[in-house]
């Protein structure tokens, strides 16, 4: 009995202890839901959410199980699994503002979908968030810069920025893409004829650049870990993106695009492409079994009519073969027309093309020049041919490097970014394994590697390998060609098969030579415009920065792993070497550089009597002057200012000296400059002069790089007594000079900006610096080919910028003469000539700068720039081609062109900020003078006629602010753009401005727009050069100038610092800056340090924004927290 009691009560109190464990887990429950569902701790739970994710996952995991197992959860009656489940997941408008001083601002930053097709060129429309995408876009179009920098790195980066300020999906971040893209080769599709990148140029952005930028972010996001905490706290949830959004957005985007038939004509060099491209959908969608060969066979007349192909059929394409999309796009609605029940008749079955040499066939003249006309359509073909060049006979070498340079290169935008990386293996061949020679072994490979130098010499091929990024890997493999064939004694020669040309070490070497002066601004003097003791970007670019770049490229890092760009340019970089290469690895090439720097910087000095240097100096002016050596006295007796020639020389030798470049080069400055100082003695004609000058530059092309450096040196020292072009000694410009000043004028009436008068001098003839008169003689000698292209894209930039850099008119004049010898060429020197107005005054620069707000804003009282926008800033095309001839150039694509030859650019981010302001000022005010406005009466609702609503003001001033920090990040680069946050914009906050003392009633609303525009401007210029996140290089320095920006922003709101400028334009500033931190770049939130965020937060709390200064702690992590849990206790209380 005792014993049965004893079990009896322990079964009672199991019992009891399961009832209370079951109340005591109801009761659990019943106070979780209750603290979700409580305003205040849940807000609390949400900072622990925010900042410490991998604690709460747990939390959550914990919370699944309890809602899957729970019978008590089940049997509550306040609260079921779904609504537990439900309160842990949702976010609820935990960190959400809500404030009236910023909830129109904060509408503003969404703007939703694309806006129709007639708006995208034309007028203000939601176009404009993807503005700063089509300045970059049109930027990359300058032929006479090279970035090192992959266009499609620049590219990603921007549209990163882009969706997460503009708050976009990323179908409309694609389809603003797409648009942009389409936009750039609308406003090329009938461009003028000069050295600059055409229409090859703008196809490969939109087919080859955009898509690859497309793949990276998709496969970004495919890669992307799944578990949150390989994420780290900085990502939000509710940034968390659902797998596949991207790709969807993709294609969703597409089939959008489809509506903007306008954007989508394709250019006359590529409606054959398109109409294949459409016929191939078609032929798929029909079951009618056709292979790669087929459209080999038949052009345009033989393809059914249903088979109409645009650029949307190209992108497509381009999509599928990097398998972004699969052939289920041809069955999009509208994507083609119609069927087709069978294959045209009178088609030949075989003819010689990519599918017959994939089979096999032998590479015949016929089968070459099949091959080089078409692109590949796949990278096995491509591999062939590199299979080629690698192993086959030396004749079938320079065929398929003739292949490979050829339309693949050009229009294989399917495959381009191989082709590319195939071309830079091949300029870097390996050494051969039975290799045992004294000489290098790419001595072997000459005629190979001229065909490939020769090949991708023209502008728009160098421009395919800087947008790819290649620039700096290129110039890497062309140093090692001139130090070997510089170095060599031109007795040898090679005959190419192809051709029967002839080709000597000279030629090699100063194809390669010239090829890599273009890759940066050699002719520039060394220490360029800069901010502060840190040159620009552009002017980094020289031989040792882009090794430097190149060399980055071999870091091997866990970002290269998921990120495809990194590894196409590590991959590339391995090629030629896998260790770093330095500018002492070429001695050669070292010794010109530097004696190219100090020709620049300083007199020529250094040639000694008697010197091997000397004797080549002799040896070349008899060479040169044979004719008038002749005669009773040599010309290389003259002693110039700067070197003394003299000696018998070899006159009476008409073989030219047979003489390794790299010497001839060395002399060629002290040749030059006896020559002119013969010429301004007058012991040398110009005629005789120019000529010289040609047979040098003949004998030895390489040559005109060491004459570019000795004008572009001498036409800065005012010392040469000027040239009179009188068309007796020089030529003369007169017969056209009126001419190309009345086109300068229609060029610029956009502008507002005056065009000095060419003919101030009355009757007198006009003149031109001495060195710059005989280095425009020389370059008008050269004739306009295939030849002489790849030589006047080295001279052309530099007879450029050695005549703007002379006084007014220089460059007209330049420009006057040279259209006299090319007139297909008009439009593009004319330009030229009108490009230097604003390098010799300031305030053009800044008379441009309005003209570009008052374009993109819809504020120009010029009718066709009324409308505003995209289309007003950068227009639609130019050239005396277009109906009605030369026309205005749009204002933002004469900034364009322009702006990298301004060498004080410090003073342009405060040009920019004051006309920002005066831009929102003028939105404010509805574009009306304010002297109208004061006599105008108001209407019934109290609103000034002419003024705009909030709404309109709102979207115009943000459109305004985007176009300002573009132009401050393409001017001056990340500098300029620190420089902004560091210097201008404090300064300007504590200056007076008298502008907004004279507002009035209308004060506060101006001063209003105006903090926001400034708040959008500066956080777009600070996403712009670092980024929104902390992938780039760049954002390591981040941390430093905002933390320094931060506590600016603190100690005013602490009154340590007396501000001058208004107070509502402070007050939306700093809340409007705060508010898009905290929204859209909450890393940088983390940067900034606690003690400075907690007293912005006291600051905004002064101000009664509690909500907003509760969400800058709850983003500042861990150290925020306490601060932030205080803040919502108390506002509860």
């Amino acid at each position: 009995m005792e014993i049965d009691g004893h079990a009896n009560y322990s079964e009672k109190s199991n019992e009891h202890n399961e009832t209370l464990k079951n109340a005591n887990t109801v009761m659990a429950i019943d106070i979780i839901g209750k603290l979700l569902q409580n305003k205040g701790t849940s807000r609390i739970l949400f900072l622990a959410r925010h900042n410490l994710p991998t604690h709460w996952i747990s939390f959550i995991q914990q919370v699944q199980l309890l809602e899957s197992n729970s019978l008590a959860l089940r049997n509550s009656k306040t609260l079921t699994p779904e609504a537990l489940l439900k309160l842990t997941i949702d976010n609820g408008t935990v960190l959400s503002r809500e404030t009236s001083s910023l909830q129109k601002f904060l509408a503003v930053l969404t703007f939703g979908s694309l806006a129709s097709s007639a708006g995208l060129c034309h007028g203000a429309s939601r176009s404009a968030l993807w503005l700063p995408l089509d300045l970059v876009l049109e930027d990359a179009m300058d032929g006479y810069q090279v970035d090192a920098i992959s266009a499609i790195e620049r590219i990603t980066g921007l549209i990163k920025t882009l969706q997460a300020i503009n708050g976009t999906t990323w179908h409309d971040t694609f389809l603003g893409l797409w648009i942009a893209a389409l936009r750039l080769v609308q406003r090329g599709r009938d461009p003028i004829e000069g050295p600059v990148p055409r229409l090859d140029t703008r196809l490969c952005i939109l087919l080859c650049i955009t898509t690859l930028v497309v793949a990276d972010l998709i496969e970004e996001e495919e890669s992307a870990p799944i578990d949150e905490t390989e994420c780290g706290s900085t990502n939000h949830w509710k940034e968390k993106e659902v797998s596949g959004t991207r790709r969807n957005g993709l294609v969703s985007s597409l089939q959008m695009l489809g509506d903007y038939q306008g954007l989508l004509a394709p250019p006359q060099s590529v409606i054959s492409a398109a109409h294949q491209a459409a016929a191939k959908a078609v032929f798929f969608i029909s079951g009618v079994g056709v292979g790669s060969g087929y459209f080999e066979c038949i052009n345009v007349k033989d393809m059914p009519m249903n088979c109409s192909g645009n650029l949307r059929h190209l992108i497509v394409e381009a999509c599928i073969a990097r398998n972004l999309l699969d052939t289920s796009a041809y069955f999009w609605p509208g994507y083609v027309n119609g069927h087709i029940n069978q294959i045209p008749h009178g088609v030949p079955s075989q003819v010689p093309g990519w599918s017959s040499f994939m089979k096999g066939a032998a590479l015949t003249p016929v089968m070459i020049n099949a091959l080089v006309s078409s692109p590949a359509s796949s990278l096995a073909e491509l591999e062939k041919v590199f299979e080629v060049a690698v192993s086959g006979s030396d004749d079938e070498k320079i065929s398929a490097a003739s292949i490979l340079c050829g339309a693949s290169l050009i229009r294989g935008w399917n495959i381009q970014e191989h082709t590319v990386h195939f071309i830079i293996r091949l300029l870097s061949p390996p050494v051969p394994v039975n290799y045992s020679g004294c000489d290098s072994h790419l001595i072997s490979y000459a005629p190979m590697l001229n065909v490939l130098i020769v090949g991708i010499a023209s502008v728009d091929c160098v421009q395919i390998f800087s947008l790819h990024g290649l620039v700096p890997q290129l110039a890497c493999s062309l140093m090692p060609i001139c130090e070997v064939f510089g170095s060599c004694v031109p007795n040898v020669s090679w005959t190419l098969a192809t051709t029967g040309e002839d080709i000597s070490a000279h030629a090699v070497f100063s194809n390669a030579f010239t090829l890599l002066l273009k890759l940066w601004r050699f002719n520039h003097p060394p220490l360029e415009h800069g901010v502060g003791d840190v040159p620009t970007v552009g002017s980094q670019l020289t031989p040792e920065y882009l090794l430097l770049v190149r060399n980055s490229h071999l870091v091997f890092s866990g970002n290269i792993v998921k990120d495809r760009n990194k590894k196409r340019l590590y991959a590339a970089a391995t090629y030629s070497s896998p260790q770093p290469v330095f500018v002492d690895s070429f001695p050669k090439l070292k010794v010109w550089y530097r004696q190219h720097q100090a020709c620049i910087a300083s007199t020529l000095s250094g040639l000694i009597h008697g010197t091997p240097v000397h004797q080549i100096v002799d040896e070349l002016l008899n060479m040169m002057f044979r004719a008038i050596n002749r005669g009773t006295q040599s010309l290389t007796s003259v002693t110039s200012g700067s070197s003394s020639s003299s000696g018998p020389g070899t006159e009476d030798n008409p073989l030219r000296p047979k003489l390794p470049a790299w010497d001839i080069l060395e002399a060629v400055p002290f040749v030059v400059d006896a020559a002119l100082t013969a010429c301004a003695h007058g012991r040398l004609s110009p005629r005789e002069l120019a000529t010289g000058l040609k047979d040098l530059a003949d004998f030895l092309p390489a040559s005109l790089a060491g004459i570019v450096s000795y004008f572009s040196a001498e036409v800065t020292r005012g010392i040469w007594k000027p040239a009179f072009m009188n068309g007796t000694d020089w030529p003369s410009p007169a017969a056209n000079l009126s001419n190309v000043e009345e086109q300068i004028k229609k060029i610029l009436a956009a502008t507002g900006v005056d065009v000095p008068s060419l003919a101030a001098g009355g009757s007198s003839p006009a003149t031109l610096p001495l060195p710059l008169a005989a280095f425009v003689s020389l370059t008008i000698t050269y004739k306009i080919d295939r030849g002489s292209e790849r030589f006047l894209n080295l001279a052309g930039p530099a007879l450029e910028s050695l005549a703007a850099g002379c006084p007014w008119p220089c460059m007209p004049i330049v420009a006057s003469l040279w259209t006299q010898k090319a007139k297909r060429w008009s439009d593009f020197l004319v330009f030229s000539a009108s490009r230097t107005v604003f390098l010799h005054n300031k305030n053009t620069v800044f008379q441009l700068l309005k003209s570009c707000f008052a374009a993109t804003l819809g504020l120009n009282p010029t009718p066709s720039l009324s409308n505003g926008s995209v289309g007003a800033l950068l227009g639609h095309g130019f050239g005396s081609h277009f109906c009605g001839g030369i026309s205005p150039v749009a204002p933002g694509i004469l900034y364009l062109r322009v702006y990298r030859s301004i060498r004080d650019i410090v003073f342009m981010t405060e040009e920019i900020v004051t006309i920002l302001m005066n831009s929102v000022r003028e939105v404010a005010f509805g574009g009306l003078p304010k002297e109208i406005l004061e006599k105008l009466k108001t209407t019934k609702n109290g609103m000034r006629y002419g003024q705009v609503s909030l709404a309109t003001a709102m979207t115009q001033v943000k459109l305004a602010a985007s176009l300002g920090a573009s132009l401050v990040w393409l001017t001056g680069g990340l500098v300029l753009v620190q420089s902004l946050i560091k210097e201008t914009l404090p300064s300007w906050f504590i200056s007076m401005h008298r502008s907004e003392q004279q507002e009035g009633s209308e004060g506060g609303m101006v001063g209003m727009l105006g903090g926001y525009a400034l708040a959008y401007f500066v956080v777009l210029c600070g996403a712009f050069a670092w980024g929104v996140d902390s992938s780039s290089s760049a954002s390591k320095r981040r941390p430093k100038i905002l933390r320094t920006h931060m506590e600016f922003l603190a100690s005013a709101l602490d009154g340590k610092i007396s501000l001058g400028c208004d107070g509502a334009t402070w007050r939306a500033y700093v809340s409007g800056f705060v508010s898009l931190m905290v929204d859209c770049t909450p890393n940088w939130v983390l940067e900034v340090d606690v003690e400075v965020l907690k007293r912005l937060s006291n600051g905004l709390r002064q101000w009664n924004e509690e909500e907003l200064a509760m969400a800058l702690l709850g983003s500042g992590g861990i150290g925020t927290m306490g601060a932030a849990a205080e803040l919502i206790v108390e506002n509860d209380l």
